[in-house]
This record gives C-alpha cells, sequence and structure tokens, in this order.
C-alpha cells in the first residue's frame, strides 16, 4: 500500500492536526517542516505530492508508537533491536503497539470494515519470518484495518 495512503488514513482514524503530526514525526527522530507534512498528506495526482519513503514511514510508526505509550527506556547493556524494511507486516504490527491493541481489538476492527479473518490468519502477520505459518500481509489487510480504525474511532454520534 502507498505509504501517503496509510499517513493520510492514520491521521483522519486518530483525527490528528498538523502539529500532533509533525510532533509525531519528531518523536520518531524525524523533524519535518509543515510544508513538508502538507506534501506528504496530499494524493498523488494533486499539485506539490511527494512520496514517503518507507524510512520516513516507519519514522512516523516508532513516533506514533512513543505519542501513545510513551519512551521505552533502554536497560543498561541491552543491544537495540536492528531496524527491519517496512513492510505491510511491520506497519500493522507497529499499528498494533502504537494503539494497544490486543488480538480481539484487531479482529474487531477488521469486522467493523466487513473484512473477516480468523485468528490462526492473523497471528500468521505478526510471526517471524522464517517461521512456517507467516503469512505477508496484503494490502487489502491494510486497507481494511485503516477503514476499520475510522470507524472505531470516529463513530457516528447517535
Amino acid at each position: 500500500m502507498i505509504n501517503n495512503d496509510v499517513l493520510r488514513r492514520v491521521r483522519y482514524a486518530l483525527d490528528f492536526n498538523d502539529a500532533t503530526m509533525l510532533e509525531i514525526f519528531a518523536l520518531g527522530d524525524l523533524v519535518l517542516c509543515r510544508d513538508e507534512l502538507l506534501s506528504y498528506l496530499k494524493k498523488d495526482d494533486q499539485e506539490g505530492f511527494v512520496s514517503l519513503n518507507n524510512q520516513k514511514m516507519d519514522d512516523f510508526l516508532s513516533g506514533l508508537i512513543t505519542y501513545k505509550r510513551g519512551k521505552i527506556e533502554e536497560k543498561p547493556g541491552q543491544e537495540k533491536r536492528p531496524t527491519l524494511s517496512l513492510t505491510n507486516n511491520s506497519m500493522l504490527k507497529k499499528l498494533r503497539i502504537a494503539l494497544n491493541f490486543k488480538e480481539e481489538d484487531m479482529l474487531n476492527t477488521l469486522k467493523l470494515a466487513d473484512f473477516q479473518i480468523s485468528k490462526g490468519e492473523l497471528s500468521a502477520f505478526f510471526r517471524q519470518k522464517d517461521h512456517k505459518n507467516y503469512r505477508e500481509c496484503g494490502d487489502q489487510i491494510i486497507r481494511n484495518f485503516l477503514q476499520g480504525l475510522v470507524l472505531h474511532f470516529r463513530k457516528p454520534i447517535e
């Protein structure tokens, strides 16, 4: 899925303004100006659109985790985990961590978007790549999860 689309959808679902978005990027160790942010938020057919690369998207997701859950204090002597390339699987995992979602929350969010998968299918997305039950997360899963987030966080007032 296009990183810019994910960025726009997360922003809309969680109702973040420009200042909050810039703060989240800064928490992920990427300082942007407002104009840069706005160029990433444009649709690909709009003038001034700039594609958001995987590293910047990863910085945003890491910043989102810090924004929602707080800074992780590293223990003395603890090694930093190597940064893996950003995939749909790692994107889904970082969103899950940031939102503090459990398995049931993930399944319910997908259900809100009229998309159902089993617990086994969901857990396969979070396994190590070399595990026999690992499965690649497709764009459809991410798209439906983000749609479910919109419905979860922006419920219409009844």
